[in-house]
């Protein structure tokens, strides 16, 4: 029914169109191309300008071929020599030439774009001319600029960086995250939040909930907590600084939430530091305030006790006195005094019926005597059934999981032992709590010395 257009006949619905030439052909090409397209001759005259061209900068190919280079229309002044040399210089190269400069528009306006340009040779293989290809490329460096910062962040942040999705596990982490976790990139991804951490965890968890309900809270957050994943085995507390960013779909029409950003820096020393600063603080303050009051105190025996009530307060839950009973051996101790067994109270005198104590060998409290320095103990993770019973083996109430024995010394001698005790809810006694635990036994020592309670027998 229809023959090919070389056959050059015709076929029942009348002759064929003729083909079009080569340059209305060309014309048609670079219009319906999506970039912008132009071309140079030898000389840097423009001989060619397509529709895309035209719509980004507004000038019409009647109005741009012919002209000499972009001098004086679409570029400034000032531009157009370098602009002209980077784009003819192609002629001279091989393969494509890239690169970004910004051209002005029709109506002034100021374009920045990308150019790929090469050169266009003749019959004689020389270098006729020049075509060049470009785009706006706003939106272009926008993406490039957002991924090379993710890369950046995930790669060479320094500070963790996770990407938690909607269920609240790990998708993407730097390398940062995962040492502070203590494990592999890889290996954490996809894993309960609650495999990877300990205290805190919960903390954690309502945090991200919220941001992906509400969005990110308008100031970082200092969370505390411990890590499963260390090289001892045992979980260590640390303290980090976090925020939090919520993700959305930049494609959907709603935002589509995507997970959270959650960035953390890890600020346990400096926290640290400042929490023995204030702790530090506030002792000074208690051993001053329990001088002034042991000062209007009568009875010295009263005084020993009102230092040791100041000094529990936010140090230990509860506090005992033994005196030292004669030169024999073994040491034998006396209480004296004691805070109430069942809750906390003030440290008040117990009956001096004048009969020892029966401390197990070993115990804290004569070890304290014997080395005439401090003494710590623990129950440690024990449950509460044996840590009772770890209590009550000592002589101490059934609460207590921490203890710490200082001695009472006053004018070179030994009269006795002071020991504070902590329960489950506190951490153990530390070195810096064993000085503080010194200077008040200290001054319950010069207080005793001065109530002539020298020998309990």
């Amino acid at each position: 029914m229809s023959a090919s257009r070389r056959s050059g006949t015709t076929d029942e619905l009348g002759p064929e169109e003729p083909e079009p030439g080569g340059a209305e052909l060309l014309a048609a090409l670079l219009d319906g191309m999506d970039a912008a397209l132009c071309a140079f001759d030898a000389d840097g005259v423009v001989t060619h300008w397509n529709r895309e061209a035209e719509r980004i900068l507004g000038w019409s190919a009647a109005e741009a071929v012919g002209r000499q280079g972009f001098a004086g229309w679409a570029v400034r002044t000032a531009d157009a020599e370098e602009v002209e040399a980077r784009l003819l210089s192609a002629m001279e190269a091989h393969g494509r030439q890239v690169h970004e400069f910004a051209l002005l528009t029709k109506d002034g306006g100021r374009v920045l774009v990308r150019t790929q340009s090469a050169a266009v040779r003749g019959g004689d293989g020389k270098p006729a001319g020049v075509y060049c290809a470009f785009s706006e490329v706003h939106a272009q460096i926008d993406l490039e600029r957002s991924i090379a910062l993710s890369e950046a962040l995930f790669e060479n942040a320094s500070w963790g960086v996770v990407l938690v999705d909607a269920d609240l596990r790990p998708a993407v982490a730097n390398e940062h995250a995962a040492r502070a976790l203590g494990m592999g990139r890889t290996a954490l991804l996809g894993r309960p939040l609650g495999e990877l951490l300990g205290q805190g965890v919960e903390e954690l968890e309502s945090a991200l909930s919220h941001v992906l309900a509400e969005g990110a809270p308008p100031a970082p957050a200092e969370m505390w907590v411990s890590v499963r994943a260390t090289e001892s085995g045992e979980p260590e507390r640390r303290c980090w600084r976090s925020g939090f960013l919520r993700l959305a779909s930049p494609l959907a029409e709603e935002p589509v939430p995507l997970g959270v950003g959650w960035l953390f820096t890890d600020v346990t020393e400096a926290k640290q530091t400042e929490q023995d600063a204030a702790q530090l603080r506030f002792r000074s303050q208690q051993l001053h305030r329990a001088a002034r009051a042991a000062g209007e105190c009568e009875d010295p025996t009263e005084a020993a006790t009102v230092q040791l009530d100041f000094a529990l307060a936010g140090f230990a839950d509860h506090a005992l006195i033994d005196l030292v009973a004669g030169d024999g051996e073994p040491v034998r101790l006396v209480r004296v005094a004691a805070t109430p067994a069942g809750a906390p109270g003030p440290c008040l005198p117990v009956a001096k019926a004048g009969l020892p104590v029966r401390y197990l060998e070993g115990h804290p409290a004569p070890q304290c005597v014997d080395r005439v320095g401090s003494v710590r103990a623990s129950a440690g993770t024990a449950p509460p059934e044996r840590a009772r019973e770890w209590a009550a083996a000592r002589q101490w109430p059934e609460d207590s999981v921490h203890a710490l024995c200082t001695v009472l010394r006053s004018r070179g001698r030994t009269l006795g032992v002071v020991t504070f005790l902590r329960g489950a809810s506190r951490t153990q006694f530390e070195r810096a709590d064993a000085t503080y635990a010194e200077s008040v036994s200290a001054r319950v020592a010069a207080s005793l010395d001065l109530a002539g309670v020298l020998d309990a027998g």
